[in-house]
């Protein structure tokens, strides 16, 4: 119960003044001030002889129940939970009601139930458990197909996201069916329908959250495979109307491009371009997602060919050096260092007068990882090749630096 009700809820006399949390146990100091009997036994175990509240020295270490305050506090919880066992026993009933109204209604009222049951098991823990109890996902399975409408789908998708799957489920929604609706919605929902379609979408390909063997790793490939899935995602991480959907599109992506035979594709519709136009205006959490995917698409040759064929891949990735993170300054190095390997005398001109240069002493003076000051190293001397150093040095502005 104590995990259940906000800290707000309980009567501020309850609270034991050392560890902030109800008392079960109330005594009494000779000063007055009450505590939890095992807290203040521990204040006293340390070598404390004063009272923790007002730091009066004790005359007397006696401490005395509290009777008076422990039947208060009985009381009250018992009221608590009993109210609380009415409500879950009421949530239960409603689920039950509701979950057998699915199994009879169609059309425009199986999208009412369905709606009133995302919002019961969205709010109520002992919902889920009913859903899951009576058989409920199975039911909510069921109506997802081939001929499923958005309405439904979206309602009945918003529930499965707020419960725990087991493989059997999991197996179930890697029907083709399934999938393709899941898709569908994806492009075509309202963009809390979309983050639940990626959540789903993520439970089903992400290889630890799965048991079998060959044939479940081969559906899980095909799933991250969908053109239109990864369009879809491209799709909804340029819409900077919800960062929310931005941050969720690249999480599932990076997860896609954790299987190799699908990188390629991604590179194929663009996103390589796309993800570098986007890195000025995300987040660093986001940033960091954009920055890994990149990473993993800059270890293709047809990735690297189009990082290098972006305008804004190097002065992009040159600010963002020391700015946000060293995990984020780490990709961003090595992707540098990709393009100006694979072309030096086009890229590290590009590069230095990106101020590139400059970025990299930063990073070899700075506290990071050696590993990171040795490719910064390797960098400056690679972008300074074509040079002499007096006109590296110029084109660089380093000679206050270097002063």
């Amino acid at each position: 119960m104590i995990e259940e009700l906000e800290f707000s809820d309980f009567p501020s006399v309850f609270i034991c003044p050392i560890s902030l949390e109800p008392m079960k146990d109330p005594v009494t100091l000779c000063t007055g001030q009450t505590y939890e009997r095992s807290n203040i036994l521990k204040w006293f175990s340390l070598g404390h002889y004063t009272c923790p509240t007002t730091m009066q020295e004790l005359w007397d270490d006696s401490i005395t129940p509290n009777k008076t305050l422990y039947h208060l506090i009985y009381s009250w919880f018992s009221q608590k939970y009993l109210h609380m066992k009415k409500r879950s026993e009421d949530v239960q009933g409603r689920v039950t009601e509701l979950l057998d109204s699915l199994k009879k209604v169609k059309g425009q009222a199986r999208v009412q139930v369905l709606k009133e049951l995302q919002q019961v098991v969205a709010a109520h823990d002992s919902a889920k458990k009913t859903v899951v109890g009576e058989g409920g996902i199975g039911l909510i399975l069921s109506l997802l197909g081939p001929f499923t409408s958005h309405a439904v789908g979206s309602e009945a998708i918003g529930i499965l996201v707020n419960l725990t799957l087991d493989s059997e489920s999991k197996t179930n929604l890697m029907q083709p069916a399934k999938i393709s609706l899941m898709v569908d919605m994806l492009n075509e929902g309202t963009i809390e329908t979309k983050i639940n379609c990626i959540r789903l979408i993520e439970l089903l390909i992400h290889a630890e959250d799965f048991d079998g063997g060959y044939v479940k790793r081969r559906e899980r490939s095909e799933i991250a495979s969908s053109l239109s899935l990864l369009v879809g995602l491209l799709r909804l991480v340029k819409d900077k109307r919800y960062p929310n959907g931005i941050s969720a599109g690249l999480h599932l992506l990076k997860m896609i491009c954790s299987y190799k035979q699908v990188r390629s594709l991604v590179v194929s519709i663009g996103a390589v371009s796309q993800l570098v136009e986007l890195l000025p205006c995300l987040n660093s959490d986001c940033l960091e997602s954009a920055l890994s995917i990149l990473d993993v698409l800059a270890t293709l040759p047809e990735g690297q060919t189009a990082l290098k064929d972006c305008l804004h891949t190097i002065p992009n990735l040159v600010r963002l050096l020391m700015r946000v993170s060293e995990s984020c300054t780490q990709y961003a190095l090595s992707i540098l260092w990709v393009v100006c390997k694979l072309s030096p005398e086009e890229c590290a001109s590009v590069a230095v007068e990106a101020g590139l240069a400059a970025k990299l002493l930063l990073v070899i003076q700075s506290g990071c990882n050696p590993v990171l000051k040795q490719r910064s190293a390797e960098l400056l001397k690679l972008c300074s090749l074509n040079y002499t150093a007096a006109l590296f040095i110029s084109k660089c502005k380093l000679t206050r630096t270097l002063q």
